[in-house]
C-alpha cells in the first residue's frame, strides 16, 4: 500500500535561471537510472501557490531552465522563472499544449481564427531569436496547412513533443477515421531542417487510429519525450473519446530491429505493472519524467484528483493528491527535486518536494 502524505510548510526556492546558449545534446544520457524512496516519505508542499490563471491546461520546464505555462483561457503562454517571477507573456490563442526542441524553441498547440471559423494550430517560436524576451518573439504556423483543412477539415492537434534530433511529434485527434492511409487520429512526424523550417515526414507508422488498447493515436491528450537520444514517450488519454483506451497512459517505446521499426509498448499488463493496469487512471492530461527515470501523471479524474508516480520499471511509487490538495489537477513538471503541478480549477501552480530531499 502506498502512503499518501502531505504537509504544507514555507520554503524559499534559489532563483536559477538563464539562458546564453542552445541546449548541448551532449549532455544527454543512453541509458534510464531509477531512483526508488522507502520508507515514510513525505510530500512537502511549498508556500506559496503561484496564481494569475484561468483554466490553464500544461505546463513545462523549459531546458534553459524557464517555466512555461498554456494559460489557456486568458490567450497567452507564461513564462516564469523558478522562482515565480514572471517574465514575460506571449498571446496566442487557446493554448493547450507545449513543448522545447532543444535549440530552444517552443512548440504549441492553440488555436487560429480565419474568418468565423477557428482552427486548431500548431506554432513554432523561437526564443533564441529574441534573447528569450518572449513578448517580442514570432509566432510561425506549422498547421494547418491548406491539405489540413481540405482533407482533416475539423481535427485539433492535442499534444507535442520534441526530441534530442529536434523532429517532433504533433498528435491529431478527430472523428473521421474510416482511412486505413490517413486516419484523423493521427501521429504526425516533422524533422528540423533548419533554424525557419521542418519538414513533415509521414505519419507515425504502426499507431492503431482506433484502438481502444495500447500503442494507438485514439484520444492523445498529451505527450512528454524522455531526456535521452531515443524517439520514446509518454502520452496520455482523453476519458470521453468513443472506445477510450482503458490504458489511459502509456510509455510509447520505439524499436528498430533492421527489418522493421516502429513503437511498442514499453511494459505488457500480463507482467502486472500498475502502470498499465487497466482502468488505473481516470482523466490523466499531463506527465513528466524526472532525472533518474521515474514518471509522474496527472489525473483530474474528480474521484482522484491526485498525482501518481511510477519507477522506470512501471511500479507505483509515491503518489499523492484528492481534492483537500486538488481540484483538477492538468500538468506536472519536475525540476531540481520539486515536483510543479498545475491546476486547471484552483488556476495556480502548487509545488512539492519529498521530505528526503529537505535540507539538500
Amino acid at each position: 500500500m502506498i502512503k499518501k502524505f502531505l504537509i504544507s510548510v514555507i520554503i524559499l526556492i534559489p532563483l536559477i535561471f538563464g539562458c546564453s546558449e542552445k541546449f548541448d545534446t551532449n549532455l544527454l544520457g543512453n541509458t534510464q537510472g531509477t531512483t526508488n524512496v522507502h520508507g515514510d516519505t513525505v510530500y512537502v508542499h511549498l508556500n506559496p501557490d503561484w496564481g494569475g490563471f484561468n483554466n490553464p491546461h500544461a505546463i513545462l520546464i523549459g531546458k534553459e531552465p524557464f517555466i512555461y505555462v498554456c494559460d489557456t483561457d486568458n490567450d497567452r503562454i507564461v513564462m516564469l522563472n523558478t522562482a515565480g517571477t514572471v517574465l514575460g507573456t506571449l498571446s496566442i490563442k487557446k493554448p493547450i499544449a507545449i513543448t522545447q526542441d532543444y535549440r530552444l524553441n517552443l512548440i504549441v498547440c492553440a488555436q487560429i481564427d480565419s474568418g468565423d471559423i477557428a482552427y486548431s494550430a500548431v506554432y513554432k517560436i523561437d526564443l533564441f531569436a529574441v534573447n528569450h524576451i518572449i513578448a517580442n518573439a514570432t509566432k510561425r504556423l506549422i498547421l494547418p496547412r491548406k491539405v489540413d483543412i481540405d482533407l482533416h477539415p475539423n481535427c485539433n492537434y492535442s499534444a507535442v513533443a520534441a526530441f534530442y534530433d529536434n523532429s517532433f511529434y504533433v498528435a491529431r485527434t478527430g472523428t473521421n477515421n474510416n482511412s486505413i492511409y490517413d486516419p484523423d487520429n493521427a501521429i504526425l512526424k516533422f524533422q528540423y531542417v533548419k533554424p525557419d523550417s521542418e519538414v513533415f515526414l509521414s505519419t507515425v507508422n504502426n499507431v492503431d487510429a482506433l484502438s481502444s488498447g495500447l500503442i494507438t493515436a485514439n484520444g492523445i491528450n498529451s505527450m512528454i519525450s524522455f531526456n535521452k537520444k531515443n524517439w520514446d514517450f509518454i502520452a496520455t488519454f482523453d476519458k470521453n473519446v468513443d472506445n477510450a483506451t482503458a490504458f489511459k497512459a502509456q510509455w510509447f517505446q520505439y524499436y528498430d530491429n533492421g527489418v522493421t521499426s516502429g513503437y511498442r509498448s514499453a511494459f505488457n499488463p500480463s507482467d502486472g505493472m500498475a502502470f498499465v493496469q487497466p482502468g488505473r487512471f481516470g482523466a490523466p492530461t499531463g506527465s513528466c519524467i524526472d532525472p533518474s527515470g521515474n514518471i509522474f501523471v496527472a489525473d483530474g479524474d474528480p474521484g482522484k484528483d491526485s498525482v501518481f508516480k511510477f519507477s522506470a520499471y512501471g511500479d507505483e511509487l509515491q503518489s499523492f493528491g484528492g481534492q483537500g490538495v486538488f481540484q483538477k489537477p492538468a500538468g506536472v513538471a519536475f525540476f531540481d527535486q520539486t515536483l510543479y503541478v498545475l491546476d486547471s480549477k484552483l488556476n495556480v501552480i502548487r509545488r512539492f518536494i519529498l521530505s528526503t530531499d529537505l535540507g539538500q
